[in-house]
């Protein structure tokens, strides 16, 4: 017998209420996200389009739970294609933000999927090179001392893993990027 698919007719609220979710309703499914897409062109399954329609149609739980809600790379591409000015980055960012929200998955998850850098703390020499490299502002000294990464806001650019003295912070390989790699994309 063939799976009942469960709709959610407010996910598509719940992401625009999400700060990047806004302008949900501004696409008009126009394909220019997916064509300059460089993970779209690896890894067909993901089509920023197609997640469009999933959000509309109100598939949360589908969504939610797939993986596919972590191989967006960030590169951003999509945003100046747009000629609605959607930012596609910007949704799927409300989209994982809701994942996280609703226990889809977890910190330790995010980490272990290559979609945050960690802090080994026992190996962390409070130098602050990773705060004062992050362009985002990510990197803090905790009370301890030592630097802490919100998982939540990394955004997985390996900026501070390269530049960390100690090496003691490290990002895992994320599946997009075996995907990609393997398919000869920078």
């Amino acid at each position: 017998m063939a799976k009942k698919m469960v709709t959610n007719p407010a996910f598509s609220a719940e992401v625009m209420a999400e700060p990047g979710g806004e302008h949900l309703n501004s696409c008009f499914s126009c394909g220019a996200c997916s064509g300059i897409c460089p993970v779209s062109q690896a890894i067909p399954e993901f089509d920023p389009r197609k997640i469009i329609h999933m959000i509309r149609m109100g598939l949360s739980e589908r969504l939610l739970s797939s993986d596919l809600l972590w191989y967006c790379s960030g590169c951003r591409s999509c945003v100046p294609v747009c000629p609605q000015e959607v930012g596609f980055a910007d949704i799927i960012g409300a989209v994982a933000k809701l994942a996280l929200k609703k226990g889809y998955v977890t910190r330790e998850q995010l980490v272990a999927k290559g979609k945050a850098a960690e802090v080994q703390r026992d190996l962390c020499v409070s130098c602050l090179t990773c705060v004062r490299v992050c362009p985002w502002s990510i990197p803090k000294i905790d009370g301890d001392g030592v630097a802490v990464i919100e998982v939540e806001t990394c955004r997985a650019c390996g900026i501070c893993v390269a530049e960390c003295p100690a090496q003691a912070i490290v990002l895992k390989e994320s599946e997009d990027e075996r995907l990609l790699a393997a398919c000869g994309m920078p």
